[in-house]
């Protein structure tokens, strides 16, 4: 029933009015009035007594005896009547109540169902794809079986609801072209109270070159209008979760295998391992050629242990000089009774067990006739591994045309568990799920169907299809590995209806496939719009404005918006869309939360304009993120230089600098929550955060309260990015907001700067935010965390990963970032200042190919780099080679020749980098920052000084491709060479480190710049350096000191310089502002000194810039070098102004992180452990057995089985039992295994010796093994 007045009253789904004041009529979540039956009819018996009364009402008079003798009887029948009469009521109203009772509980209607409000009317469409639908007021129907029209538009109060069975038993398809919802009109499918249980499927159909475009919406859509109200509630399902156990490549450890040839005389034999499915051993015996052979054969057979898994297929023929002996081993081990009859050329296979009698053995034999064997002798059977995956093991022998052939298999039949974190019950046979890369191509993600799964718990699931690649399920190293596991069916469906190949305008240079899917739009001032557990496939189109779901200049949706209950979209499942995911454009306040975007084209989870804010992506998972056209951003390489009908002129784009920034998740204002997502696989980054100079598109000309940059950032917690082929965290300043024109040609839109990225090879990079002077200064800090170069994740070849070698510190074949010689860093500095502290790094092995190390710097780095970048606190595990590297002449580091390589720098504060309290460490050849006492570390090309340092900025006017050398008067010898940045602009930029407290001579490879300016970057009051800049000898002078106010570009304070006769006065003058130039030499000296405070991380000074500008006026055109007529004359004896500290003893306390696992649930405690077994060998040398619990050893020595029993619920850890079992006390470690194991217990077991003789597998099946397993000859840890 239609509640006319909600105010009072209102349910928890009725929203406020927004925009027009028309209501929609019909369901109201939460409002339905429940159906009441007719009143029951009155029982014969109250009839009959109102008949009675009536007639006693109209009897005649008697005389009063009579009367009062009739009154005596008419009281007495009166109450005679009473109490028949209240009786049969009583009996009347108990019999109705319970008629009502089980009316209501089989009939009555939830009054949360849409589809079970009572004023609707059941409608069939029928299949017209002409009909246009118009729904209106007065209209309310219930959609109850397929139907196909043109279009529906629902207006004015009119109702559409999609009919619904308890049991889930409908399935209805909707055809059209589109829906558009307005002015009061509602579409429900299922509610918030009451989901859907039934398939409901809306297919929007159409070509894009067909049928007419709707204003706003175009074609094959679904729109809200102001008005309008779209609720859609499927089924509940979790959406996405963690993989628990490495779900491997075929479904087994050690992968599937398969095996043909032909000719291979003899037999042909495999062993495998019944417990994990791996082939042990490959042997051929020509039993056919030589009795040797079939000696070798049985002692072979001889030599398994008991439960292996033996294969044997004969190749061409096997019998000629097989012997009785070998035949009775087949016989006796194996069960076979077909080898004894084995003739000449004869096809024969044999799958067995060793020791497992005829029972265990399956075989075939086929005849040889006419060179064929017709058919194949074929043996199989079935195990199941330790963990429970069932696999297969297949001999078969066969001759075809004349031609033996033979082989194995081992697979995974029947389906492959997955192993999850969350119950996943909501899960069906039939759904669709996706699994994440967890290598470094996000092509790896792989869909699967799950199969019924009668043996499977609430937290495991069976697939149907062989897995193709590695998907981790482990936290390695300390780090959380795990793939994602995404639902990609739901009971709702919202799909494009597509063409076979891409056609018409639909950019198919860069598809071969159809693009133009449907489209979901909502806009300003709905009446409600609330999606849950829908899937969107198909969806989207290669043009602007078209996305899977589209909340389109809503403005506020939640309460700032007068929304009771604020919008939002949950648990969707977008999959193969060709247009983004979810489009959050000028829309404050919305909810994204439990959703899968899976497969698409551009960025997926997308805040478009930069003005949009307070949105929440809570729980979301997007992979496979590819290149779309709408923006450069979205481009790959190809696409950004073809695209050129934007930009302006001839200018061609440049991929590197203009495009190639798709992202999963694009943040265009910091003031958005970003919590618990992952990003798992895109074609540049995962999480892209830029800050727009202002709104754009449809938002260009609002004012924004604040500039983004300045704009505090919402909440980012607890989100995974992994497997993008670029960066996964990227921070960056914006993109260009202005159209194309000669000044700039770029097309609107692209990226706004030269940003680098960092790739897979590089933990992470932290750049300032921008250069100076345009930059007020700012720190970056990273702290409590954990970096690891390469774990054991090894990844998978395939799926694009085009890089495979050796790594790590077991120097395994593994996957790589890059090619070979790739340099891998943990930590890359680039600018700064930055700030490192309480970190961990672990396994960072150079390789003969390589250089690989826990710190960094940018390679080819053109700019600055700050000596206020410091490290503290920092821990490298033993498996780091190299703390800190600062690049070589070579592969990727080129010639290591640019001004940044230069002055790479930082400040080891502690001395957890190099031993070394409060040092700094540079470049090994930077002379401009040594003295006698520093400590050369080769292997780093590093050099570890103590000092005070600063920067000098140097800008030139009007001097193209000039060159400055810059020399410390102490090191005349090993002069700095710059070449300077924007070479070819007005003016040229160099920004080398300096020692205070020296002498410096400068030099050009040209004339003299006419116009200089000199900074003082990042010194402290009173810090100074002496310069000299070289001049010809007849030049004079004008220089000036200023502070500059980079915000409006004024000067303040401003102070000539007076000139002095001679370097001595000079120096005596130094505070005062003096010149002095020695024209012997062409040297202009002065001193510059830091005459304020410098606050924070602010390059300058609080009063502002110190300057000093150097206007310089001669015509002389000869170079400016003074480097031969300046030293000896101003050389000086190096000397350290601070002292080199000790080398620190001993290793640093309470340094690393303090987290020694680092999970996606930051609210669950994992406990690191690790074993470390010796082998046979190692064992008899000498080398102890240990289980490492969160750091602390467990060793034991001695032959036996240690058994560590941990409370599941302590924190960190706490241990309840330790125990060493000789291996003549297995009895007693069963029956204490049994008995003697507390709830809530984490069991470590690991042997130590030979245990070919025990017998504890079935003891050890309680501990969660599927099977007891076999351990002959092996050792065990558990």
């Amino acid at each position: 029933m239609h509640a006319t007045n909600s105010r009072g009253h209102s349910p928890a789904f009725l929203q406020p009015q927004n925009g027009n004041s028309h209501r929609s009529s019909g369901y109201v979540p939460g409002k339905v009035v429940p159906l009441r039956p007719p009143p029951p009819p009155k029982s014969q018996a109250s009839a009959k007594f109102t008949s009675i009364r009536q007639e006693a009402q109209a009897s005649f008079a008697f005389s009063s005896e009579e009367q009062q003798v009739q009154r005596e009887r008419r009281k007495q029948k009166r109450h005679k009547n009473t109490f028949i009469c209240f009786a049969i009521t009583s009996f009347s109203f108990f019999v109705a109540l319970a008629v009502i009772l089980g009316i209501s509980s089989k009939y009555a209607p939830d009054e949360n169902c849409p589809d079970q409000n009572p004023r609707l009317r059941n409608w069939d469409p029928g299949q017209d794809s002409a009909k246009q639908v118009v729904i209106k007021e007065g209209d309310m129907f219930r959609l109850t079986s397929d139907a196909t029209v043109n279009s529906i538009v629902i207006q004015d109060g009119g109702l559409l609801v999609f009919g619904d069975d308890k049991d889930g038993s409908r399935n209805i398809t909707l055809r059209t072209r589109y829906i558009l919802i307005k002015d009061g009109g509602a579409l429900h499918i299922g509610a918030e109270k009451c989901r859907y249980k039934s398939k409901a499927t809306i297919t929007l159909y159409g070509k894009s070159d067909e049928g007419e475009s709707m204003p706003t919406f175009g074609k094959k859509f679904i729109g809200v209008e102001a008005g309008g109200t779209l609720e859609l509630h499927g089924t509940q399902k979790a959406s996405w979760t963690l993989l628990v156990r490495t779900l491997n490549s075929s479904g087994l450890t050690f992968g599937s295998y398969a095996f043909e040839k032909d000719f291979s005389r003899g037999l042909n034999v495999r062993v495998i391992d019944q417990d994990t499915a791996k082939i042990l051993e490959i042997e051929r015996f020509d039993t056919h050629e030589s009795q040797n052979e079939s000696r070798r054969l049985q002692k072979f057979l001889r030599d398994q242990d008991p439960g292996r898994i033996v294969a044997i297929a004969v190749g061409d023929s096997a019998v000629k000089s097989l012997l009785q002996g070998t035949i009775q081993m087949i016989q006796d081990r194996l069960g076979s009774k077909l080898i004894q009859g084995l003739g000449y050329r004869q096809a024969w296979a044999l799958v067995g067990v060793i020791d497992g009698g005829s029972t265990s053995c399956n075989e075939s034999v086929r005849n040889y006739e006419n060179h064929s064997s017709g058919g194949k002798a074929l043996a199989q059977r079935e195990f199941y591994t330790v963990d429970g995956q069932k696999f297969s093991v297949t001999a078969y022998s066969e001759w075809t045309e004349g031609i033996s052939y033979s082989g194995f298999q081992v697979e995974a039949v029947d389906g492959v568990k997955l192993h999850l974190l969350d119950d996943v019950s909501s899960w069906e046979p039939g759904d669709h799920i996706v699994v994440a890369s967890t290598d470094y191509s996000m092509f790896q993600a792989e869909e699967f169907t799950l199969l019924p799964c009668p043996e499977c718990g609430r937290f495991q699931v069976k697939v149907k299809e062989t897995p193709q690649f590695l998907h981790m399920g482990e936290i390695i190293d300390g780090v959380d590995m795990r793939a994602e596991v995404g639902i990609l069916t739901q009971n709702i469906v919202i799909r494009g209806e597509m063409e076979g190949s891409c056609y018409a305008e639909n950019q198919c240079q860069f598809f071969d496939y159809d693009t133009f899917g449907g489209h979901v739009m909502i806009k300003k001032n709905f009446t409600s719009v609330h999606l849950s557990h829908v899937e969107l496939k198909h969806m989207g189109q290669q043009h602007l404005g078209r996305y899977p779901v589209h909340f389109h200049l809503c403005g506020d949706v939640d309460s700032r918006g007068g929304y009771r209950h604020a919008a939002f979209v949950d648990g969707l499942s977008i999959h193969h869309s060709f247009s983004r995911c979810i489009t959050v454009h000028g829309t404050n306040g919305l909810l994204i939360k439990d959703t899968v975007g899976f497969d698409t084209l551009g960025h997926c989870f997308f805040l478009e304009d930069g003005i949009e804010q307070r949105n929440t992506l809570f729980h979301n998972l997007g992979l496979l993120t590819k290149p779309g056209t709408l923006l450069p951003t979205d481009r790959n390489n190809s696409m950004c230089i073809t695209m050129r009908e934007k930009v302006f002129g001839n200018y061609i784009p440049v991929p590197a600098t203009d495009c190639m920034a798709v992202s999963t998740f694009w943040i265009a204002h910091p003031n958005n929550n970003l919590i618990n997502n992952a990003a798992a696989g895109s074609q540049d980054a995962g999480i892209w955060y830029l800050f727009h100079k202002e709104p754009t598109g449809e938002s260009s000309g609002l004012q924004l309260l604040a500039k983004p940059e300045l704009t505090p950032l919402g909440i980012f917690y607890n989100n995974r990015v992994h497997s993008n082929f670029k960066a996964g965290l990227f921070i960056d300043k914006g993109v260009k907001t202005t159209n194309a024109s000669a000044a700039d040609p770029r097309e609107y839109l692209c990226l706004d700067n030269s940003a680098r990225f960092a790739d897979n090879g590089i933990g992470l990079t932290f750049a300032s935010d921008g250069s100076f002077p345009s930059d007020e200064g700012s720190s970056q800090e990273v702290s409590e965390s954990l970096f690891v170069g390469e774990s054991r994740n090894y990844g998978f070849q395939g799926g694009q990963n085009k890089y495979v070698g050796t790594g790590g510190i077991d120097l395994k074949p593994r996957t790589l970032p890059r090619n070979r010689t790739f340099p891998i860093r943990g930590f890359q500095i680039y600018d700064g200042p930055i700030h490192l502290t309480r970190c961990t790094f672990k396994k960072y092995v150079p390789t003969l190919d390589r250089y690989t190390s826990a710190i960094g710097f940018l390679m080819k780095n053109s700019w600055q780099i700050t000596p206020r970048n410091n490290i503290s606190l920092v821990r490298f595990g033993p498996h780091v080679s190299l703390n800190v590297f600062f690049g070589k002449p070579g592969p990727w580091f080129e010639d290591c020749e640019l001004d940044g390589d230069k002055n790479s720098i930082f400040h080891d504060i502690d001395g957890s980098v190099t031993g070394y309290k409060d040092a700094y460490v540079g470049r090994m050849d930077n002379y401009l920052i040594r003295h006698p006492s520093c400590i050369n570390v080769t292997k780093w090309n590093a050099v570890v000084c103590s000092g005070s340092y600063a920067q000098i900025y140097v800008q030139t006017w009007s001097t193209p491709n000039l060159t400055m050398t810059i020399t410390r008067d102490e090191y005349p010898d090993y002069p700095m060479v710059l070449r300077g940045i924007n070479q070819k602009a007005a003016f040229s930029q160099y920004q080398p480190v300096i020692m205070l407290e020296k002498g410096y001579t400068i030099h050009w490879n040209g004339p003299a710049p006419k116009t200089a300016f000199l900074y003082l970057i990042n010194f402290n009051k009173n810090d100074w350096i002496r310069v000299g800049l070289c001049y010809p000898s007849n030049t004079s002078f004008q220089v000036t000191f200023g502070f500059l106010q980079r915000h409006n570009g004024s000067l303040s304070k401003m102070e000539e310089y007076e000139p002095v006769h001679s370097l001595e006065e000079l120096q005596k003058k130094q505070s005062e502002r003096k010149f002095y130039f020695d024209s012997s030499t062409g040297l202009l000296f002065l001193y510059l000194k830091a005459k304020s405070h410098r606050d924070g991380h602010s390059y300058c000074s609080s009063q502002g810039c110190e300057r000093v500008k150097i206007q310089a006026a001669t015509d002389s055109k000869d170079i400016s070098n003074c480097m031969a007529k300046a030293y000896p004359q101003y050389y000086r004896k190096p000397s350290a102004l601070k002292s080199m500290p000790s080398m620190l003893k001993g290793l640093c306390q309470g340094c690393g992180t303090h987290q020694a696992v680092f999970t996606s649930d930051p609210h669950t405690n994992y406990l690191p452990v690790q074993f470390r077994s010796p082998s046979q060998a190692e064992t008899q040398r000498g080398d102890v057995s240990v289980i490492s619990i969160n750091g602390t050893d467990f060793p034991f020595r001695s032959v036996g089985i240690l058994l560590l029993v941990v409370d599941a619920c302590s924190v960190p850890f706490r241990l309840t039992e330790k125990k060493v079992f000789s291996f003549t006390d297995v009895s007693r470690m069963e029956e204490y295994l049994k008995t003697s194991i507390p709830p809530r217990s984490v069991v470590l077991l690991s042997t130590r010796g030979q245990i070919k003789q025990l017998n504890i597998s079935d003891s050890l099946v309680p501990l969660g093994l599927a099977k007891p397993a076999n351990l002959y000859n092996k050792g065990l840890y558990l």
